[in-house]
């Protein structure tokens, strides 16, 4: 087999948020011996070949002739066991799970096998009148309806008794599967067959579909939200679940979002109840079972109040953590134990939104039976799935994962290289700059922000606690320089320098702050960090630089006083003082870079040339280098690591200026 047909075909999918979203869905290919489909947990997205398991076709057909018990748990575990003896490779068998519908893609004869999950069929699928929509619409003998049931072995079972009746009656081979509250199977020998006839399924569905969810923009109480964020963020990080991982423990994002819909939803308790989200198994998965919808108070003090009890009680009755929470009259908030897990959440509940409002097209939504449901919850076979998911997006276990960090002036230089640093860290990274929309990196926010602009920096920190639900991390980088003598430089090129590099950093303090003071009185316990990345010149006087040097004197001065202001709220505020970053373009910019400033100020006796001021500085650090962005990184690291460190200023100068 050409394997890169089915990677093609399940990369199509897979990032076609119209057929699947998340990790849901598979795919397969068959050829007279072997089966190859996906591994559980392996997102459709980005497959490569090392995503499908190579199982052996003979002794799949071997488990429809074996007995199963009846009850639920050992039934799984024994289907679990025959799956794994399929595997061709026995290296794999104790490392790697085929998808969990391995036995129902066995059972179709075609090549191709795509099992997805779009919701303008899930519309048909999840409503009351779907079985009979799809005669319907659909009244060729190669469709297929198949009744609600638990997935897995129950799901493939059922479909082998449904294909059998069909097959007795005279009919062909289904080539298009509804699942009821489940999805849709497309089955065809050739990738542009199975195109074709998804295609049709959903331009014939869509012919019938009456209402769309409305998702224009709607004008949030912005500031209320981002002072919310950070109070559910910390409730439901700070919730000691004894089924809860480390992971769970230790790391909470809360994305906020509304649209017109949304503040339709969320308007009464009553009409946000309607949306079910127990539409499919994906749902349940990856939004919860069930919402936590929080009312509506106007003093903040009691809002906190009300949220506190909502968790607590959501907590005790259900234990496990809502993925979603409503706030009357605001927007939802979509959490998770990582930034990719809160998405997934917000994603999986607007898709429920999505298929319940196409359902009213059809007879009216109609969520899984109640047993099913608690089948979901306690399925070893999904639980496995989201682990997977999460272990592969965990990455590392630095301090720093899943952390939520702003970089002012990160867009360039230093900034940029620290936003590099952390975001391979793990970290969820800010990049606040007034260059920001020329950053093509999309592993970022960006925000564009001025930091000597009181009303810029309260915007930057709302929107930084409206993507990710608070702030962790405050690195103040965003700095300027402009060398001079006296009588050479100007008023205004001082002030410049001194709004950038000092009344900056106190702006970002004062607002970052007050979120990381929200974050503290919700989880006493959760240390903070504010680092201002201030200079070797912060330390020591710098010739014919005094407005530079001025200023991060200052910031010294300000990083301990607010060092000894916030302790109490476990905010630790810290400067690192690099050395000269001669390859920065600070430094290198050949137009206005600190090397052609300081030969035209002569500030360097006897330079003529840039080499010359260059080798001049190098000569004056012991260890005959200037500073680089790893040197910063690790100190940054150092920092927030320490629970004993505030109010310091830490040189990374390579020995040249030494604290006393």
């Amino acid at each position: 087999m050409n394997i890169n047909e089915l990677i093609q075909i399940s990369r199509y999918y897979g990032s076609n948020p119209e057929y699947i979203l998340e990790g849901g869905g598979n795919t397969s290919y068959k050829d007279d011996k072997y089966l190859y489909i996906k591994a559980s947990g392996v997102s459709l997205s980005s497959i490569d070949k090392n995503g499908f398991i190579k199982l052996e076709r003979e002794k799949l057909n071997d488990i429809w002739k074996k007995e199963f018990p009846s009850e639920y748990k050992e039934r799984e575990a024994l289907f679990k066991e025959y799956l794994k003896y399929s595997i061709a490779d026995p290296d794999e068998r104790c490392t790697r799970r085929p998808s969990v519908e391995t036995l129902l893609h066995a059972l179709l004869p075609y090549r191709f096998v795509i099992h997805t999950h779009p919701s303008f069929v899930n519309g048909i699928t999840c409503s009351r009148d779907g079985e009979e929509a799809v005669k319907r619409l659909f009244s060729d003998s190669r469709v297929l309806w198949v009744p609600s049931v638990n997935p897995g072995y129950i799901l493939a079972k059922t479909l082998k008794e449904r294909i059998e009746q069909l097959m007795n009656s005279g009919s062909a081979w289904p080539e298009i599967i509804f699942l009821e509250n489940h999805g849709l199977i497309v089955a065809a020998d050739t990738v542009r067959k199975i195109k074709e006839i998804s295609e049709f399924v959903i331009k014939r569905i869509k012919t019938e579909v009456k209402t769309v969810p409305d998702n224009r923009p709607v004008k949030a109480n912005r500031t209320r939200a981002a002072g919310i964020a950070p109070a559910v963020r910390m409730l439901l990080m700070n919730s000691r679940l004894k089924t809860a991982t480390a992971t769970e423990q230790s790391s909470s994002i809360c994305t906020f979002y509304t649209d017109k819909s949304v503040e339709q939803l969320v308007s009464t308790r009553k009409i946000f109840n309607r949306l079910p989200l127990t539409l499919t198994p994906d749902h349940i998965v990856y939004a919860g079972f069930k919402a936590l919808f929080i009312p509506e108070e106007h003093e903040l003090e009691k809002q906190y109040k009300q949220i506190k009890r909502g968790i607590s009680d959501y907590l005790t009755i259900n234990r496990v953590k809502p993925k979603i929470v409503a706030v009357e009259n605001l927007g939802i908030f979509a959490c998770g134990v990582s930034s990719n897990d809160a998405a997934a959440a917000l994603k999986l509940f607007l898709d429920a939104l999505k298929v319940y409002t196409y359902t009213e097209s059809f007879g009216g939504v109609k969520p899984m039976p109640e047993d099913q449901v608690e089948f979901i919850k306690k399925w070893e076979g999904e639980s496995y799935r989201r682990k997977v998911m999460l272990n592969r997006q965990a990455g590392n276990s630095s301090v720093l994962r899943e952390k939520i960090a702003v970089v002012t002036g990160g867009a360039q230089g230093i900034g940029a290289g620290i936003a590099q640093g952390l975001l391979q860290e793990g970290c969820n990274v800010v990049i606040a700059d007034l260059k920001a929309q020329n950053l093509s990196e999309n592993k970022y926010q960006t925000i564009i922000a001025d930091v000597t602009d009181e009303k810029s920096v309260k915007n930057m920190i709302t929107e930084t606690v409206l993507l990710y639900g608070g702030i962790d991390l405050l690195v103040s980088n965003a700095g300027v320089l402009k060398a001079g003598s006296l009588d050479s430089m100007d008023y205004k090129s001082f002030k410049f320098v001194t709004d950038v590099n000092y009344s900056g950093f106190y702006l970002c303090t004062k607002y970052a702050s007050k979120i990381m003071k929200i974050q503290n009185r919700f989880n006493s316990e959760y240390f903070m960090d504010i680092i201002q990345i201030n200079s070797k010149s912060g330390l020591l006087g710098s010739r014919k630089n005094f407005a530079y040097a001025g200023s991060k004197f200052g910031g010294i001065g300000l990083t301990q006083s607010f060092a000894l202001e916030l302790v109490e709220y476990n905010i630790k505020v810290n400067a690192i003082c690099p050395g000269n970053f001669f390859d920065g373009p600070l430094w290198s910019n050949p137009k206005n870079g600190l090397f052609i400033q300081y030969l035209k100020a002569s500030k360097v006796p006897g330079a003529k040339s840039i080499e010359d001021v260059r080798r001049y500085y190098e000569s004056k650090v012991p260890m005959k280098r200037g500073c680089q962005i790893e040197d910063i990184n690790r100190a940054l690291i150092y920092l927030v690591e320490q629970k004993y460190e505030t109010g310091q200023a830490l040189p990374v100068t390579g020995g040249q200026i030494m604290l006393k």
